[in-house]
């Protein structure tokens, strides 16, 4: 079984013992997230993995809330970071058990968060080369209890997040990224353990068949830049697939339109998969969350409460909800951090 490794990084825990019932789990996750847990020797038999790959070939370019508005056009607009979902919803493909009951990952998890109850939620894998800037400096998208992206915009949720009103109702989530590989260019993860005003750390080097657990919703984190750098970011549009080749090597192959634009060995992409599952001090404390949901109603009254005690005359119109004016108002109010010492990302200022 793999071996959890605390990463010491000074932050302190949270102490669970004096906090209120209601807010147990439920603290402002940007300031409280522990310093993540770091498994070796993750996955038994990694040529499981490569085969779960090819058989959920072809992946498709990342899209992603920091991406919306994006039309599928003919526009070489994406970087080579492709993805799949592999247990989402009601979707869960052969053999994904691998990853979604880990063992070492779940007990990891319970013990991260001092917490007994850990339901596994969905697995993600990116694939990525070429790309010469890094990811976006962000943290995870946030779920609430009655409110998550299949009845919610994405701004609504970070918003609620980055306000701090909301930790009551807030979903708490564990995070697992797995990496299959090193990479002799790049591939490394930033991220920010001790909170975005403090100095990054990073994982690169002997980070094959590693995991790295914690709260990815309290904690910044970012995509270094992945190699080869030789011809910069290869760009390719909305259409572009990666997938094995067909000619009987080993290689993977970016085709765009018919046109292949890029092949090298599984080896040479940044291949991580991302494992989330809900997170409940015990079954008591899930079962009174679940009970006690939020309606879009509710949102509102909390956020004008909110605005009227900051003196403020705007206030919060449903009917307004998808009017990028009023919702670039309330994220002037609620504004989200942004961590010292990010690079530069192929996605500009998005967060």
């Amino acid at each position: 079984m793999s071996r959890p490794t605390p990463i010491p990084t000074g932050i302190r825990p949270i102490n669970w013992s004096t906090l209120p019932l209601e807010h147990m789990l439920h603290v402002d996750m940007i300031h409280y997230s522990d310093p993540p847990t770091l498994l070796r020797n993750v996955i038994p038999n990694v040529d499981e993995v490569v085969r779960l790959l090819e058989r959920n070939a072809p992946y498709t370019p990342l899209g992603g809330w920091f991406r919306g508005g994006l039309d599928e056009d003919d526009e070489a607009t994406n970087a080579m970071w492709f993805q799949n979902d592999w247990v989402h919803a009601d979707l869960a493909v052969e053999g994904s058990d691998l990853f979604f009951w880990h063992e070492g990952v779940i007990e990891a998890s319970k013990k991260f968060y001092d917490a007994e109850v850990i339901v596994p939620q969905s697995i993600y894998v990116n694939l990525m080369a070429a790309i010469d800037r890094a990811g976006p400096a962000h943290t995870d998208n946030p779920r609430f209890q009655g409110r998550d992206r299949s009845n919610s915009p994405m701004w609504l949720l970070r918003s609620m997040l980055w306000s701090g009103l909301f930790d009551r109702w807030s979903i708490v989530q564990s995070t697992s990224i797995w990496w299959m590989n090193d990479l002799d260019e790049g591939g490394a993860i930033y991220y920010w353990p001790d909170g975005p005003n403090k100095p990054r750390h990073e994982h690169h080097g002997d980070m094959a068949n590693t995991s790295l657990i914690g709260d990815n919703h309290g904690m910044f984190h970012q995509v270094g830049p992945v190699g080869p750098y030789d011809n910069g970011t290869l760009l390719v549009t909305s259409r572009a697939e990666l997938a094995p080749a067909t000619d009987g090597s080993a290689d993977w192959v970016v085709t765009d339109r018919g046109e292949e634009r890029f092949r090298a060995p599984l080896s040479k992409y940044r291949v991580s998969v991302l494992w989330k599952a809900d997170v409940y001090k015990n079954e008591e404390e899930r079962k009174r969350q679940m009970a006690d949901t939020l309606s879009l109603e509710d949102v509102a009254r909390i956020f004008d409460e909110d605005l009227a005690d900051k003196g403020r005359d705007l206030r919060f119109e449903i009917d307004r909800i998808d009017d990028v004016s009023f919702q670039e108002e309330i994220k002037a109010v609620y504004p989200e951090a942004r961590p010292i010492g990010a690079a530069p990302s192929i996605y500009g200022d998005a967060y």
